[in-house]
């Protein structure tokens, strides 16, 4: 009875596990099944080799072409190596930007470069202008790296009046296919303030006692970009070190500050003039404007005379020195 029993449970235990293990059994025939399925859909769509897959489910086709020509590319515009422009008071100054190109059919197809240098707020094609736009439609070849880089130079003569603040270089690239490709660089311009003065002021023969009946004009005129106002001072001599305090240094004896004057009208009586002093002194009402005309410079007049006195009584020929100053207005 007891041997029976036995049995019956170890029956029932063989039973229970047969159940578990055929229940796992679907489980992993499933998974596996899933797995395969996935399987071979990834591998229908990561194509490792060109032509057919097992049984032909799917067929790779290689494709091909032979580019025959690259466009050219500007790569980099860059005007007097990134830094400021100041120009060149009363006259122009050659502005160098340097263009960095590229081309894979090799550097050397690149045929023609050109360029225009503008003011912001113009634009590339507008017509050349002195103020505000140049153009270069040939620009230097400079330089290659023997595989696809190459360098050329866009100069500009820009002229001491052009507009200060922020300018641009626009640049064209052509290939010998005629492509084409452009890309622009910015560059500033500094504010420039700067005059040219007459220059001699000769009252030519006086006696002791006497003044300058005529009024002797110095012309003041803007070689900058920008208005501005005209400060002067004055000494003896060439040295402000040794002849401070005086308007001329003669051969015997000088003639002191007060005793030089100015005026912007040329019809003001001496007394009416203001005496020349040893420090800076701005000229009332004295602005000149920036110049815009090629063949117009702005320039305005002073006037000048002066009196031989007779405390100093000075005597032979006497030199001095008046300093003109360029003013932000």
């Amino acid at each position: 009875m007891k041997e029976l029993l036995m049995r019956s449970r170890k029956e029932r235990h063989f039973s229970r596990d047969a159940f578990l293990w055929e229940k796992w059994k679907n489980r992993i025939l499933l998974a596996s099944g899933v797995f395969l399925f996935f399987f071979i859909l990834l591998k229908g769509a990561f194509v490792t080799s060109w032509g057919p897959a097992t049984n032909y489910i799917n067929y790779s086709v290689k494709t091909t072409v032979n580019v025959t020509n690259a466009y050219p590319e500007v790569l980099n515009a860059s005007c007097n190596s990134g830094q400021p422009i100041t120009l060149a008071a009363g006259t122009t100054m050659t502005v160098n930007c340097t263009i960095q190109l590229r081309d894979y059919n090799g550097w050397d197809d690149i045929n023609k470069v050109n360029g225009t240098f503008y003011y912001y707020a113009n634009l590339s094609d507008d017509p050349d202008d002195n103020n505000v736009h140049y153009s270069n439609t040939s620009c230097n070849y400079t330089s290659n790296d023997g595989e696809y880089l190459v360098n050329f130079t866009c100069s500009f003569d820009v002229w001491y009046y052009a507009n200060n603040g922020t300018w641009r270089i626009n640049v064209t690239a052509n290939d010998t296919y005629s492509k084409t490709d452009n890309d622009y660089g910015n560059a500033t311009i500094s504010a420039l303030l700067a005059l040219n003065v007459t220059s001699v002021i000769d009252f030519e023969d006086l006696a002791v006692t006497e003044t300058s009946t005529e009024a002797i004009s110095a012309n003041v005129t803007n070689f900058g970009n920008r208005p501005i106002n005209v400060s002067v001072y004055g000494f003896g001599g060439e040295s402000e070190a040794t002849g401070a305090g005086y308007a001329m240094i003669c051969a015997i004896r000088n003639i002191t500050l007060p005793n030089e004057r100015y005026d912007l009208d040329s019809a003001t009586i001496y007394d009416d003039m203001t005496p020349i002093t040893s420090a800076p002194v701005t000229i009332p009402d004295l602005t000149i404007q920036k110049q815009t005309d090629p063949a117009t410079q702005m320039t305005n007049a002073t006037y000048w005379r002066i009196h031989i006195n007779l405390t100093s009584n000075p005597f032979g020929v006497c030199n001095g020195t008046v300093v003109f100053s360029a003013l932000a207005p």
